[in-house]
């Protein structure tokens, strides 16, 4: 596979450059059939403002796509540490962008993990990581969550992990049902979090604003 990265928009007064990465083959293939998309809804492909739309769809679709590239489970194993540590961690607030593999319209919003290390941690960093490795997919945000919670819970072997998802489904707010203000949430819990009172405590961190 030929990764492509090329450098672009330089800006000499801010020193801003754009990275693009990309798989040139895959790009014109895709780029192919969104110019046929194009043409079948009815648009004039050769204006100034589509000439260059179906590359750019191409390489936006594989940035978004790009966790398929990606092993989560490694991910975890890249930073573990052994310490004697077993009280609740929890990385909260984590912003999550995917794409609902129903209609392949976005969803956003925020994701909450936490463990309980069982004589090992692991970066903080490397949980946001897992977050994002499944989230850029074609993606449910039930599936998601397990997911995530799974690679943990197998990967880290902890006590127990917990993972809430809430996110707004643009597949409701701007199609079918258009229902503007409705936010999903999903959770999944293993282990110490299947108890009640530790389940409850977590809960009341995440809503919790403590910095």
């Amino acid at each position: 596979m030929k990764i492509i990265s090329k450098g672009t928009g330089v800006d000499p007064d801010f020193g801003y450059v754009r990275i693009d990465s990309y798989n040139e083959e895959t790009t014109k293939k895709i780029a192919e059939h969104y110019y046929s998309i194009l043409k079948l809804l009815g648009e004039d492909t050769n204006r100034e403002g589509l000439e260059k739309t179906p590359s750019r769809v191409a390489k936006a679709m594989q940035f978004m796509t790009k966790g398929y590239n990606t092993d989560p489970a490694e991910i975890i194993k890249s930073a573990l540490f052994k310490e004697d540590y077993s009280e609740m961690v929890i990385v909260k607030d984590i912003d999550l962008y995917s794409m609902c593999e129903h209609h392949m319209l976005p969803f956003y919003g925020k994701a909450h993990v936490a463990y309980i290390p069982n004589g090992y941690i692991t970066g903080l960093s490397k949980i946001a990581r897992v977050v994002e490795a499944y989230s850029r997919r074609l993606q449910v945000q039930e599936r998601l969550t397990m997911q995530i919670r799974d690679t943990i819970h197998e990967t880290l072997k902890p006590l127990g992990v917990a993972v809430v998802i809430e996110a707004a489904h643009m597949c409701m707010r701007i199609r079918g049902i258009q229902k503007q203000n409705s936010v999903t949430s999903t959770s999944a819990f293993t282990g110490a979090f299947n108890n009640a009172k530790t389940r409850e405590e977590f809960i009341h961190l995440i809503g919790s604003k403590l910095i």
